[in-house]
């Protein structure tokens, strides 16, 4: 991969780099990107949701979309929150679609209850939280979004956003007080 910037680590090419080259259709890249996220993303992924079948799921639907929509990238922020960014949608709209998000049948006789997480996305996608989410102005709703819904951290929800993490933590507080308000 000619022009590619190497990471301190062992000589590795870092992530921005991959994923232009993936959206040049070099699949070398691509599977480099999807061995260092993959594991990761399965793992953030599992922790929302206790279905592995749903979580494979997501986790193959994200990076389809890598594949797809890496050219579309615009270069600000890290890599891998933009990968976590697709995961989360990908594992709600893969928790939206399911038949019944009550409890489910696992195995023959094994009921499967939706995790707590599973509950919060679906109340995101259709409860009064989505509501009260819709009316935060677009600045707050992205904190909101990379910080909780995301579950990134402070730096890194920072990172994707584009700025420092200070601003994060008071775009968040306010945020939090407009839902209380919203939700009382």
């Amino acid at each position: 991969m000619g022009g590619v910037t190497t990471s301190a680590r062992a000589g590795e090419p870092v992530d921005a780099d991959l994923l232009r080259a993936t959206g040049a259709g070099d699949r070398t890249a691509f599977e480099t990107l999807y061995g260092r996220h993959a594991p990761w993303l399965v793992v953030r992924l599992t922790r929302r949701c206790n279905d592995p079948a749903l979580v494979d799921e997501a986790v193959q639907d994200t990076f389809v979309a890598v594949w797809r929509g890496a050219r579309r990238w615009d270069g600000r922020g890290e890599v891998a929150a933009w990968i976590w960014g697709i995961g989360i949608r990908r594992l709600i709209d893969q928790l939206r679609s399911r038949p019944r998000p009550t409890a489910e049948l696992v195995d023959a006789d094994v009921e499967r209850e939706p995790s707590a997480e599973e509950r919060v996305l679906l109340g995101v996608e259709y409860g009064d939280l989505a509501g009260a989410l819709d009316r935060l102005s677009p600045e707050l709703r992205a904190v909101v979004q990379a910080t909780v819904l995301d579950g990134l951290t402070t730096r890194e929800a920072g990172h994707l956003l584009g700025l420092p993490a200070g601003t994060v933590k008071t775009r968040m507080m306010r945020a939090k007080a407009q839902l209380r308000e919203a939700l009382a």
